[in-house]
């Protein structure tokens, strides 16, 4: 029998401790899968619809085939698995800060998940995604400039609950344009956010996207017997 506790993984990082476990949840009878940041739970792999819906959500608003498409962060692998679902993905490069948790995957530690960096159309980097953006070369190393049909990011807990102080200038007008520069026409950018639509946020969107839509994602919560809910934002070039 499994172990009801194992850490998988530890690691120290400039932004803090960095850890995925998993735990035996035996009044849902499932193994759960978490990342932690110093003591502070970043994902579960209990609540992952968001994160397929940012996905979902972001490749829909997409026409045509051989889609370009970046994830920024790669943390329980839930957004790049559902982005290659999509035969119309052509390429998928995954930029996490992180090497431990792109190693995680390497390693297929996360059952869910096993196969996603066997993927040949999966390339994962191990870059800051706000540092690439906001430097001009954009996202991929081995092509400055490239562009893409889109982009699906979840790092921060929200545009205002940053994970490190650094990254709160991308969530500007000045930030979202370079990010927008790196957009085909009628490209997608596509943001999880843990807190409610934001109406300052949207603002920021509207002043360099022509379209944005605020999509409020819903789920149980089984360990508090309630309904919870993240924001999916989808803004087109």
């Amino acid at each position: 029998m499994a172990a009801r506790f194992e850490e998988l993984a530890w690691r120290e990082t400039p932004i803090g401790a960095i850890s995925l476990r998993r735990r035996r949840d035996p009044s849902l009878d499932v193994d759960v899968y978490e990342v932690k940041l110093d003591d502070e739970f970043l994902m579960s792999s209990l609540f992952p619809v968001a994160e397929i819906e940012l996905a979902r959500l972001g490749l829909a608003q997409l026409t045509g085939d051989a889609l370009d498409v970046v994830v920024g962060g790669l943390g329980l692998g839930y957004t790049a698995r559902t982005a290659l679902e999509d035969p119309r993905v052509h390429s998928l490069l995954v930029v996490e800060a992180i090497e431990d948790v792109i190693d995680w995957h390497r390693r297929d530690l996360l059952p869910f998940t096993a196969g996603l960096a066997a993927d040949p159309r999966t390339r994962l980097v191990r870059a800051d995604f706000f540092a690439a953006v906001a430097g001009g070369a954009g996202l991929d190393p081995e092509s400055p400039g490239r562009r893409f049909h889109a982009v699906l990011l979840d790092v921060d807990h929200s545009p205002r609950q940053v994970l490190h102080p650094s990254h709160a200038a991308f969530y500007t007008v000045d930030g979202l344009r370079r990010l927008a520069a790196l957009l085909h026409p009628d490209g997608v950018f596509a943001l999880w956010s843990n807190d409610p639509p934001d109406s300052a946020f949207q603002r920021v969107l509207t002043e360099v996207f022509p379209t944005s839509v605020a999509h409020v994602v819903r789920f149980p919560n089984p360990l508090q017997r309630r309904e919870a809910a993240n924001t999916v934002y989808v803004a087109r070039h």
